[in-house]
C-alpha cells in the first residue's frame, strides 16, 4: 500500500456508455499532488476530539440522595439535541444498586426542557420518569425496560398536538416494558419490535408496529402505510373517523374491527385518560369528554396469531357463547 498511496496517475476514468453516468468529470480529484511522496499521506499524529460528558453525569451527581438514602427526587434540566441517550447511564446506576424492579414507579422524576437528542430514555428502568417539555429525536424509548417517558409541547406552544410531530422515527424499538405518552405524532417505524411497553401517541408514519410482539399501542390519529406488518403479538387501537385505516393496514398479519368488548374498551379508555393526565393533551381530553360518540371511531387491531390465544376475546358475544 505504501507504494500506491498518492499515485493518482495510475488511475483513469472509464466510460460506461451512458449519458447519466459519463457527465461527471473526475479529473480534478485525479490530479497529481505536487509534493514529496512522504507528504501524500495522512501524517497528523493520532488525536481524539474531546466530547463533553453527558447529561447523565450531572443527573447521577444530583441524585446522590437516591443512591445513598433511597430518597424520592425531582430533577430539572435544559436539554439539547446533542444530549443523546439521556437517562441510560442513570438507569444503569439505578439497576446496579436496586435491580430492575426494586424502585416504585416515578421514584425519580426528571423534567427536561428543550429538544432531546437521539435515544431519549433508551433502556430506561422502572422507578425513573423522564418528562420532556419540547420534543425528541429518533429512537425514543429504545429498549425501554420499565421506565416512563412523557413528551409534551411546551406550555406556551400554540400548536394543535394531534397535527404536529413531537418524536422521531423508530420509537420504542425493542422495548420490553414501561410506558410512553407523547402529545403529538411519531415518525416512521413506530414501536417496531415492541414486546411489552404501553404507549399512546397522536399519529404515526409508515410501518407502524412492525414486528411488534407484545404490549399495547394507542394511536389517536392517522397512521402511515404498511401498518402492522409482521405483527405477531400485543394489541393496538387506532382512532379513524374518516375510515382511511384499511387502506394503510397490512392484512397479511393483522385483523381489525370496531370496539366490541367491555374489557378492551376499558383498557383503551384508561390509557387515553393516563395520556391526558400525563401530557395535558387537549386532544385526548376532547376524546374522553365525547366518549360515547368517539368510541365508535376506534379500530381494535389484533395479530392473527393471537386470535386463539387471547385471555379476553375481541367480542363480548364470544365470551357469552363460551359461557353458554
Amino acid at each position: 500500500l505504501d507504494e500506491v498511496i498518492g499515485r493518482t496517475e495510475l488511475l483513469r476514468q472509464v466510460s460506461r456508455g451512458a449519458e447519466h453516468l459519463d457527465d461527471l468529470d473526475l479529473n480534478p480529484i485525479l490530479a497529481k499532488v505536487d509534493a514529496p511522496d512522504s507528504a501524500r499521506r495522512f501524517s497528523i499524529p493520532t488525536f481524539r476530539n474531546e466530547v463533553p460528558d453527558s447529561l447523565d453525569a450531572q443527573m447521577i451527581r444530583d441524585a446522590k440522595p437516591v443512591f445513598e438514602r433511597r430518597e424520592k427526587m425531582q430533577l430539572t434540566y435544559n436539554v439539547r439535541n446533542t444530549h443523546r441517550a439521556v437517562g441510560t447511564r442513570f438507569s444503569s446506576e439505578i439497576t446496579r444498586l436496586y435491580g430492575m424492579k426494586d424502585l416504585a414507579e416515578d421514584h425519580v422524576h426528571v423534567r427536561l426542557r428543550g429538544s432531546a437528542g437521539q435515544s431519549l430514555g433508551a433502556f430506561l428502568c422502572q422507578g425513573i420518569t423522564l418528562e420532556v417539555f419540547g420534543d425528541a429525536n429518533d429512537y425514543v424509548g429504545k429498549g425501554l425496560s420499565g421506565g416512563t417517558i412523557i413528551v409534551r409541547p411546551t406550555v406556551s406552544s400554540p400548536l394543535d398536538s394531534q397535527h404536529n410531530s413531537i418524536i422521531g422515527n423508530t420509537v420504542l424499538y425493542g422495548a420490553t416494558s414501561g410506558k410512553l405518552f407523547a402529545a403529538g405524532q411519531a415518525g416512521e417505524r413506530f414501536a417496531v419490535r415492541n414486546s411489552g411497553a404501553h404507549v399512546v401517541v397522536e399519529g404515526c408514519g409508515s410501518n407502524g408496529l412492525e414486528y411488534m410482539t407484545g404490549g399495547i399501542a394507542v394511536i389517536l390519529g392517522k397512521v402511515g402505510s404498511n401498518f402492522g406488518a409482521g405483527m405477531t403479538g400485543g394489541m393496538a387501537f387506532v382512532l379513524d373517523p374518516d375510515d382511511s385505516f384499511a387502506s394503510n393496514a397490512n392484512p397479511e398479519s393483522i385483523v381489525w374491527q370496531r370496539l366490541d368488548s367491555a374489557h378492551w374498551e376499558e383498557q383503551l379508555k384508561s390509557l387515553i385518560m393516563a395520556h391526558a393526565h400525563a401530557t395535558d393533551s387537549a386532544w385526548s381530553r376532547s376524546i374522553i369528554d365525547d366518549w360515547d360518540r368517539r368510541r365508535g371511531e376506534f379500530w381494535q387491531i389484533c395479530p392473527k396469531e393471537m386470535l386463539s390465544r387471547l385471555a379476553y376475546p375481541l367480542s363480548d358475544k364470544a365470551t357469552l357463547e363460551a359461557a353458554e
